[in-house]
């Protein structure tokens, strides 16, 4: 049988046992996750903009992952880089959200007291 050269080929097939969750991809991306979200905080609060930080926290994994720790597992680096991601992107939220409900609350409370 002739195979289709447009055919879709995974790059990590079926039959392939790959880890994905494991200790090191949830440590490493917890610590980057701080990281970025403490940078992206303190950068937001202070200048009033943040960044994306999807990419340093995939090419810093990819660097202690296959570098450092010699292993060869892109779905660990894809785990580590969603972890680092999220973490930022949550500082993001709360950095523009909970200042808002701070002043939103105190002109409340302005406008209650006689």
């Amino acid at each position: 049988m002739k195979e289709d050269k447009n055919s879709f080929k995974p790059y990590i097939p079926a039959d392939k046992v790959v880890p994905e969750f494991t200790a090191t991809s949830i440590i490493l991306g917890i610590i980057l996750a701080v990281v970025f979200g403490a940078a992206n905080a303190y950068l937001g609060l202070r200048v009033g903009m943040t960044v994306s930080a999807s990419i340093p926290a995939a090419v810093i994994s990819m660097g202690v992952i296959r570098v450092i720790l010699r292993k060869n597992s892109i779905l660990e680096n894809n785990m580590v880089q969603t972890i680092g991601s999220a973490g930022e992107s949550l500082a993001a939220g709360a950095i523009f959200t909970l200042p808002a409900l701070f002043m939103w609350a105190a002109e409340d409370s302005s406008v209650a007291t006689p």
